[in-house]
């Protein structure tokens, strides 16, 4: 199986995504654009979203970009910088990129913008590829 149809795999068993209307637009080798269009339930005290939709946005984009080389890949840890709010109807675009790989460890940066194009948040995260297991897929 290809790399890039593990991720795509992994993508059909992402109940949390699937769930909040998070959508893989684009994989591609160390690369992953996803989307989402901000629901009222996504909302903090402030009215705007709340930063953990933010972060949870950007990660997934950050997990599928990992693990498009096919061993399986996790977080091993991420920070984000909230740069403008986020309101319900936006439809936020994080794209993630890979800045290196090193062994078993890698650099992600993830952007994260309203469609029209304004910066919303960054992301940073590092991975680490599990001794080379493949990505799980699905039993036929």
């Amino acid at each position: 199986m290809d790399t890039i149809q593990s991720a795509t795999d992994m993508y059909a068993r992402d109940l949390t995504c699937q769930t909040l209307g998070i959508r893989l637009d684009e994989l591609g080798p160390g690369r992953a654009q996803m989307r989402m269009r901000v629901a009222d339930t996504m909302t903090n005290g402030h009215g705007t979203v709340h930063g953990g939709y933010l972060f949870l946005l950007a990660d997934a984009a950050f997990a599928y970009a990992s693990n498009s080389h096919g061993p399986a890949a996790v977080a091993q840890s991420a920070q984000v910088t909230f740069l403008r709010p986020a309101a319900v109807d936006d439809e936020l675009i994080a794209q993630a990129v890979e800045r290196i790989r090193s062994g078993r460890t890698g650099v992600y940066d993830v952007t994260v913008r309203r469609a029209a194009g304004e910066i919303v948040a960054e992301f940073r995260g590092q991975s680490m590829m599990l001794s080379g297991r493949p990505v799980v897929s699905p039993v036929c």
